[in-house]
């Protein structure tokens, strides 16, 4: 390590892209946000991931009761437990930042209050309106004006 002065700044001043992807691994995209498809650095690929955990930027949230990879439909579904007691809440694939395999942890961007503050998931309404609202909710998450807030 000799050569490294301490004082000396070593990083870009520009965050490095990954394809439209987020400036860091884990953040916003730069891009268009695509609610139903997982990020390609987020190391879901065909990857089983019901029973994992499941840790919003602020905590723990759960775990993954059903896991979908249907392409430009995928989502999670995630029992909380107690944290909203009785509440499974759906966080589409296009939230899930990275995927650590050696814990069994799923990673999402979003806090534990934005996805309480999502629609309210009904196992039983396969209404294509609820898949438009949950995915218009969490692309409304990315805008610099918080959801809910008059524009």
């Amino acid at each position: 390590m000799d050569g490294l002065d301490p004082r000396a700044v070593h990083a870009s001043p520009e965050p490095v892209t990954d394809e439209g992807q987020g400036a860091f691994p884990g953040t916003a995209p730069t891009g268009t946000f695509d609610p139903w498809r997982y990020r390609d650095e987020s190391g879901v690929t065909g990857a089983d991931l019901v029973g994992y955990q499941v840790e919003a930027t602020d905590g723990s949230i759960g775990k993954i009761d059903e896991a979908s990879h249907e392409v430009n439909a995928s989502y999670l579904v995630v029992e909380t437990g107690p944290w909203i007691f009785g509440r499974t809440v759906v966080l589409p694939a296009g939230t899930v930042s990275h995927v650590d395999h050696g814990t069994r942890t799923v990673h999402v961007d979003r806090s534990r209050d934005q996805i309480k503050a999502a629609p309210e998931y009904d196992a039983t309404d396969r209404d294509p309106a609820f898949r438009n609202r949950l995915g218009g909710y969490y692309d409304d998450t990315y805008a610099p004006v918080p959801p809910g807030t008059a524009r």
